[in-house]
């Protein structure tokens, strides 16, 4: 499915993915409709939280239901996991998980809990983020040598 100007059928529970830039995206898990507009849930920052920039992680995160196009007007489904995974029931497991987490706090941490790793945990309850993986591709091979020269 291509990003420009398409808005793709969504179904509640899948996995929305709002390119950021040409390495990392935004995700979420489409809620349904409320008075007519499509919501979905996804893991943010609290405003106040100016720590992420700096080291990757937000103490003070949360989910949160927003409007569909408030995150974005590019986006499209990526069910990433379909193949290796079965899709958790919405109604009867993944909207509770996101109702009893909404409001609470959440640890953000770009390696190890973002948005997608947020998103695979509550369509798969599997946490898994595809972004990273792919950084950590480049990253390993860099460390695995500076661990080997024992400059790590």
């Amino acid at each position: 499915m291509g990003l420009k100007h398409s808005h793709p059928q969504l179904f509640p529970g899948d996995i929305v993915e709002y390119p950021r830039n040409k390495y990392f995206s935004h995700f979420a898990v489409y809620y349904g409709e409320r008075d007519g507009v499509p919501y979905v849930a996804h893991l943010t920052c609290r405003d106040s939280d100016s720590k992420l920039p700096l080291f990757g992680r937000a103490l003070r995160s949360e989910i949160k239901l927003d409007p569909l196009e408030l995150l974005g007007k590019k986006y499209k489904v990526n069910n990433m996991l379909d193949d290796s995974f079965p899709a958790r029931d919405f109604h009867t497991v993944v909207k509770m998980a996101i109702d009893d987490l909404m409001g609470r706090e959440v640890t953000f941490d770009i390696l190890f809990h973002n948005s997608e790793h947020q998103a695979t945990l509550f369509r798969y309850g599997v946490k898994k983020s595809e972004q990273i993986e792919r950084i950590y591709k480049h990253i390993m091979p860099a460390w695995k040598k500076l661990f080997e020269a024992k400059k790590l």
